[in-house]
């Protein structure tokens, strides 16, 4: 089986190399590694290029692409239509594989019987001061349902964090290029909703290498405050207009992206910003309150949680995703 690892690339010249030598060590083989170029400056094309003259195989095949847009969405999707893998891997330029990544994902494809149409795994960050954290993704049941309560709260389809059946992608809109900051959360909302056959692996096989400033989050929230409200409100959206949902589950999972949005409330409340902190906590609290009719059960019961878990968050208190799990 083929297995397709899509990577864009912008001015990470320093790094990416770092990255290619993790896929280059995947025990798994044959591979294709579509590296997507976004009209870089600093280098990096020649860095791909020799990557390519110096390891493209037979049974791992290296194809250098180009894109303009800088977006990453758009190479990601550039790199979809280019790939001939039965299976796809998102990847971003400056982290790492561990070398059994992909065999894994192919052993729990294998074990279903070629059933499926996403696996999920874990990853780990590394600080720059050498800290290393570990994710904490619980093991869901109940396929794509399930799964979706982990992946509104704590981002379970981050773009490393899963591998997806070619077909079922193609099935999709694919990458929204019009979404600049959590585009990954965007495209997981709506890839759940579609209904995929899904495995997890509880397994932390993906190295994140924190970069701070350079990343699309930066060093803070409020740099880019208005953009991260705009993608829950689209990700809102979808779970109102899909089809075939009960309402129960669609009030469950509505509910939970209002407390995404009182997350953000309380990073914003961390930076200083106690402006946008409040605006955001009155539309998130407003909507909450809402949901329940204002019973007796908000009043009494779940707002007073919802009050205490946003003082927690902005705290820094770990944790509240998997009481906001419960309670809502």
């Amino acid at each position: 089986m083929l297995v397709s690892v899509i990577i864009p690339v912008y001015n990470r010249a320093a790094v990416v190399g770092r990255t290619l030598e993790s896929v280059l060590a995947q025990t798994y083989r044959p591979l294709e590694v579509i590296v997507v170029d976004n009209d870089s400056s600093d280098g990096s094309r020649e860095v791909l290029e020799r990557f390519a003259a110096e390891h493209d195989a037979p049974d791992f095949r290296v194809v250098v692409a180009s894109c303009p847009h800088h977006m990453a969405g758009a190479p990601r999707n550039r790199g979809a239509e280019l790939a001939h893998g039965e299976w796809l891997v998102f990847f971003d330029s400056d982290d790492e594989m561990k070398p059994r990544l992909i065999e894994e994902y192919v052993k729990v494809v294998n074990r279903h019987g070629g059933e499926l149409d996403l696996v999920s795994t874990r990853d780990e960050v590394h600080y720059a001061d050498g800290r290393v954290r570990r994710l904490s993704m619980a093991t869901p049941g109940g396929g794509a349902e399930g799964l979706m309560p982990y992946h509104i709260l704590n981002g379970q389809l981050a773009t490393l964090r899963y591998a997806i059946r070619r077909d079922f992608f193609a099935g999709t809109d694919g990458w929204n290029i019009s979404v600049p900051v959590w585009n990954d959360w965007e495209l997981g909302v709506r890839l759940l909703l579609a209904g995929p056959r899904v495995a997890y692996m509880k397994k932390t096989l993906v190295v994140v290498h924190d970069s701070g400033a350079t990343s699309i989050t930066g060093t803070a929230f409020s740099s880019r405050a208005g953009l991260w409200e705009h993608v829950l409100d689209i990700g809102r959206l979808h779970i109102m207009l899909a089809a075939g949902l009960d309402e129960a589950t669609r009030r469950y999972w509505l509910r939970l992206v209002e407390f995404k949005r009182l997350a953000l409330a309380a990073d914003y409340e961390r930076e200083g910003r106690d402006d946008l902190a409040r605006a955001l906590c009155r539309k998130a609290y407003s909507a909450l309150r809402q949901s329940y009719g204002d019973s007796l059960g908000w009043r009494w019961v779940k707002a007073p949680l919802t009050r205490w878990l946003f003082r927690r968050m902005a705290s820094g208190g770990r944790g509240s995703s998997h009481i906001a799990r419960l309670i809502y």
